[in-house]
């Protein structure tokens, strides 16, 4: 909609209901949790249309594209306008799998995990 040449990154992310707030958008961007071309970009960094980018939210890689431009937050029924996802089955499949382990038993009167035993845990649910 808009005609510029292009949107700072983070300020799209917020726009695109990809995070909640611009400065959570921001810090994914700084962790490295934003790649463009397969490289972690800055949040200031000015994305255009027909860009491709991948988000990093455990355990999935969620990997976007740009169709339209914005710098105001729209509803979640309009966002389907602006960006395109192109996230594989089997990445959406990951979530599936996180929901479907069961829990771990532990004998009654164990006590909590120790740290070990809880890196263990951590490793079965991925």
């Amino acid at each position: 909609m808009e005609n510029q040449k292009g949107v700072r990154l983070d300020k799209f992310l917020w726009a695109v209901r990809l995070y909640k707030t611009r400065s959570i958008a921001a810090d994914a961007c700084k962790s490295g949790r934003i790649l463009i071309n397969g490289y972690p970009v800055k949040s200031s960094r000015l994305i255009n249309i027909d860009e491709t980018f991948m988000v990093k939210k455990n355990p999935v890689i969620y990997l976007y594209k740009v169709k339209e431009l914005l710098s105001n937050r729209v509803g979640a029924k309009l966002v389907e306008n602006y960006i395109e996802n192109l996230t594989s089955e089997e990445e959406l499949q990951k979530l599936d799998l996180n929901s479907k382990v069961t829990f771990v038993r532990r004998s009654k009167g164990t006590g909590r995990p120790t740290k070990k035993e809880r890196r263990e845990i951590d490793k079965l649910n991925f």
